[in-house]
């Protein structure tokens, strides 16, 4: 292999790059467009919920009740209305997503049995937000029932028992705050290096062979392996300084921890970009068409990015079939080791599971684009 036919592939193809503004256009806006626009539109963190309220009752104790749904940063309350139909309009509009009923006989079945119960009218077409939006509300109401507890065992006297005798602390680690951008962001970074990467080198051989230029390159004495290296490197350059841009807009704009080594993140990014450029070389070189090519690449790269990596869904309540599947996926491996590399700070020692096989998946792929090139004009 000579170098020097090497760079100079290399250079032709920033060359080509540079002259179209259509490879300018995704490498410099669609890593930027696609942070901003999945950091920002993309959250599964419910809060201000809107509540409606009817409180039959309107007492002290009910109204205090109120208060701490008013006072949790989960809900809104919106309004308190005078009946049940109003509660009822208000969901079916959309205007509430829970509506709260309050018994006329709340305090008093409050203070003589300490049991009562307040009915929660969930608007559940939206079955992860009214999942999260009844345990929000359980919450609520349990603070205050143990609140009502207490208060009631003081006053009879027991004062000993006002502890309970077995609690759980909880404490969270590595995403402290609960934040879902903490492990969305390390997804998006996973997308846009799939896609960026998929589809410039969807483009490389078929666009030759759309110009009429394929002739002239294999005529020259340059071997298909350093076709292949030279217009990859350019390609391979760009994707490890959009994966530095990225980190940085995750990081510093979008204030998710980096909590793990810039040595890390590179090397293992270095080994899905062989992964993702070996795919898009490979139908570049079996289609010559950079339309049906640049396709192609997205259906293999973005669609099992998004849904079989364990960015959108977790894997261990997909099915055991869909499962399996998952470990062909190369994005997998790449979403776990990003996510232990921002929150957990994870070296590579401890990622040798996802790191080894995706070193396996970059050289399994880059043999097959490889072996799909050859110089001849079939």
């Amino acid at each position: 292999m000579s170098r020097r036919r090497l760079i100079a592939i290399a250079r032709k193809e920033f060359i080509q790059i540079w002259r179209d503004p259509r490879s300018l256009m995704i490498v410099l806006l669609m890593p930027v467009m696609l942070m901003a626009l999945l950091g920002y539109g993309t959250s599964l963190d419910a809060k201000h919920i809107p509540v409606y309220a009817f409180d039959r009752e309107g007492s002290q104790d009910s109204q205090a009740l109120l208060k701490r749904f008013q006072a949790s940063e989960y809900f809104d309350l919106v309004t308190t209305v005078n009946n049940y139909h109003a509660i009822a309009a208000a969901l079916d509009a959309g205007r509430c997503r829970i509506g709260l009923v309050i018994p006329h006989d709340f305090s008093k079945r409050l203070r003589a049995s300490g049991g009562v119960s307040v009915q929660a009218l969930v608007d559940a077409s939206d079955d992860n937000s009214a999942n999260l939006a009844i345990g929000y509300a359980q919450a609520v109401v349990g603070g205050f029932s143990r609140d009502v507890q207490l208060d009631w065992i003081s006053r009879q006297g027991h004062a000993r028992e006002t502890e309970a005798a077995l609690s759980v602390e909880a404490r969270t680690w590595f995403n402290e705050e609960l934040e879902s951008k903490n492990f969305i962001v390390p997804g998006v970074v996973v997308m846009v290096m799939a896609m960026v990467g998929a589809l410039l080198s969807s483009l490389t051989i078929a666009r030759e062979w759309e110009r009429g230029s394929m002739e002239q390159l294999i005529s020259t004495p340059v071997t298909p392996l350093e076709i292949l290296l030279g217009k990859l490197l350019p390609y391979f350059v760009i994707g490890l300084f959009e994966t530095a841009l990225c980190a940085a807009i995750g990081v510093w704009w979008f204030e998710v921890p980096f909590r793990g080594t810039l040595a890390t993140l590179f090397v293992t990014s270095a080994l899905f970009l062989i992964a993702t450029l070996g795919v898009g070389f490979w139908f570049s070189v079996a289609t010559k068409n950079q339309l049906m090519a640049s396709q192609l690449a997205l259906m293999a790269t973005l669609l099992p990015s998004s849904l079989l990596s364990g960015f959108t869904f977790p894997i261990d309540q997909m099915p055991a079939p869909i499962r399996a599947v998952t470990y062909l996926v190369s994005s997998r491996y790449y979403v776990t080791i990003l996510k232990s590399v921002f929150l957990k700070g994870t070296g590579v020692g401890a990622l040798a599971g996802p790191v080894t096989a995706l070193t396996i998946y970059a050289c399994v792929i880059g043999f097959l684009a490889m072996r799909s090139f050859h110089k001849t004009l079939d």
